[in-house]
């Protein structure tokens, strides 16, 4: 008689259950005042950078105006960007 042993085989995988405990976040220690606080000092901060930002992208603009009026009223810039063939302007 002839014995066979038996292959251990692993067993299947059982996930572990979901623990319903959660760790506490700030969110939920804080109050309700306090979070509307916070938002609102955040949505004004984004305000102030949105208007900050607006304001220096006017200023560009600006700046990019005046150096092209300069370069307008400048004879060499002209020269050298004007198109050479003067027979389209007879």
């Amino acid at each position: 008689m002839t014995f066979v042993a038996k292959k251990n085989r692993p067993q299947a995988y059982q996930p572990k259950p979901q623990t319903t405990d959660k760790p506490a976040t700030l969110k939920d220690l804080l109050n309700e005042e306090t979070l509307a606080k916070l938002k609102s000092q955040q949505a004004e901060l984004q305000a102030e950078e949105d208007r900050r930002q607006a304001e220096k992208r006017l200023q560009e603009e600006a700046a990019r105006k005046a150096e092209q009026k300069r370069l307008e009223n400048d004879f060499e810039y002209l020269l050298k960007n004007s198109n050479q063939d003067w027979r389209k302007y007879k």
